[in-house]
């Protein structure tokens, strides 16, 4: 049967499926996979153009054909339950009722898993928690918003998967900037075994002009342009330090950045404990601070860390951690400073200051930042990427940071930037926080100190 018929009709067991009517620009998608045989697959197309309502009904179909598993990946659990699992259509018509009941054996609430008749199961899983995929045979797997997810979920835990079982993959999602669904797609490009689509509201046209004019009244025309026409070039709107990482590349301060063997390597972390923990590598060279390694994982202990920090040939210096490292662990009764200490790590920790306030002090540091464009290509990505919530409802941004996968670098930038004037050579931990306490209680006091004595913005 030719994918492209209006109404798309398949028989399984007596029971046709003829709910789902693919606009003429979503045949592709389905045409790619179904007829043409690509395993792998892009799709960059404006918002409400029914980018989840043809991959759903794709994922279905697959489901249907042989035994298999297929997973919807969103950018997390909660982003899938609401536009999937309890979504409706502008039509009114929930996204399950896609599936007729007849073919469905049962449906398990929880985990957001549909197992039908003929064995196959189709589930809705979250980008956030990607180790959780790990042991997992997905013969088919869908990212939805891939420009908003964790990159790792797919080139970590996913990738492997299909190329062992010669799986599929699409990639359905509108740009984010140049961050890693931008890299995906440049290298899509020049690879024929990946079908590629592109296209923006002139082509799918499926809503009117006068709808976008009303947009405008209420939404940046950044934003008009990365969700209606899918341009990546206008930056991520509400991005912190987008701007200042295009002066960087302008000034060629994001490059091959030298490891100076005869200078201390400082390190500035981000603790996590479920989620990932940051680690950047830096020097001091006069005022200006040279990044020159990052290193990025989850779910391992302070042990693990410390064992990368060793297997480098650096010779290190002090060692930021966040003020929540004197949180005692669950378990141990130890904090991660006194573990840290036990292990031969002695911490300095950042001052517990509003993270807006941090995210000043990292844009008032950054014009004498220099970063290692091969070492630190996650750290960099992360930081261009890291932004402000966007409330979808109010259609304004928040006066917070998202929390996702740029949070982490972002963090450890952050203390990194507010303990500079403590990374002096030759002084012990003990008595640098000493020092940090006096200029914190001085006779002029307080944090607008701190910041003058470090020649930052307050």
């Amino acid at each position: 049967m030719d994918i492209k018929e209006e109404i798309v009709v398949k028989k399984s067991n007596e029971i046709v499926l003829d709910i789902f009517k693919p606009r003429i620009y979503q045949t592709p998608v389905l045409d790619a996979v179904e007829n043409r045989g690509y395993r792998r697959m892009i799709a960059i197309l404006p918002r409400r153009a029914g980018k989840d309502v043809a991959s759903l009904n794709l994922a279905i179909r697959e489901c249907l054909r042989k035994r298999c598993l297929i997973y919807y990946v969103y950018p997390s659990y909660k982003q899938a339950k609401k536009a999937i699992w309890d979504g409706i259509t502008s039509d009114g018509l929930r996204f399950l009722d896609f599936i007729p009941k007849e073919l469905i054996y049962k449906t398990n609430q929880q985990e957001m898993k549909i197992t039908f008749k003929n064995g196959s199961i189709l589930q809705l899983v979250g980008s956030t928690d990607y180790d959780s995929l790990r042991g997992t045979n997905p013969q088919g797997v869908i990212f939805s918003e891939y420009s908003r997810q964790d990159s790792r979920v797919f080139t970590d835990v996913i990738s492997p998967i299909l190329a062992a079982n010669n799986g599929w993959a699409v990639f359905i999602s509108t740009p984010f900037g140049k961050n890693h669904f931008w890299d995906l797609y440049q290298m899509a490009l020049q690879n024929p075994k990946w079908f590629v689509l592109l296209l923006t509201l002139n082509e799918t046209q499926h809503v009117s002009q006068e709808f976008i004019d009303e947009e405008r009244k209420t939404v940046s025309e950044d934003m008009i342009q990365q969700e209606w026409y899918c341009s990546f070039t206008l930056g991520v709107e509400g991005a912190y330090y987008a701007q200042y990482m295009q002066r960087m590349e302008l000034e060629e301060r994001i490059g091959k950045v030298l490891w100076d063997p005869g200078r201390k390597v400082h390190t500035a972390w981000d603790l996590g404990v479920r989620d990932s923990t940051a680690i950047i590598f830096f020097q001091m060279h006069g005022n200006a601070v040279n990044i020159i390694d990052y290193y990025e994982k989850s779910k391992e202990g302070l042990e693990h860390y410390i064992r990368v920090l060793e297997s480098k040939p650096y010779q290190y210096g002090k060692h930021v951690a966040p003020h929540d490292i004197n949180v005692k662990e669950f378990g141990t009764g130890m904090t991660r400073l006194e573990k840290g200490r036990a292990l031969g790590i002695n911490f300095i920790v950042a001052p517990n200051i509003s993270i807006m306030d941090g995210i000043e002090a990292v844009r008032t540091v950054l014009p004498r930042v220099s970063i290692d464009e091969i070492n630190c290509k996650t750290f960099i990505k992360h930081l261009e990427n890291y932004r402000q919530e966007y409330d979808e409802k109010r259609k304004v941004y928040s006066n917070h940071p998202l929390h996702d996968h740029t949070s982490h670098a972002a963090d450890a930038m952050r203390y990194l930037c507010l303990t500079l004037n403590r990374l002096q050579d030759g002084l012990t931990a003990e008595e640098l926080d000493r020092r940090y306490e006096q200029v914190m209680n001085g006779p002029k006091g307080g944090l607008p100190r701190f910041f003058q004595e470090n020649n930052y913005r307050y």
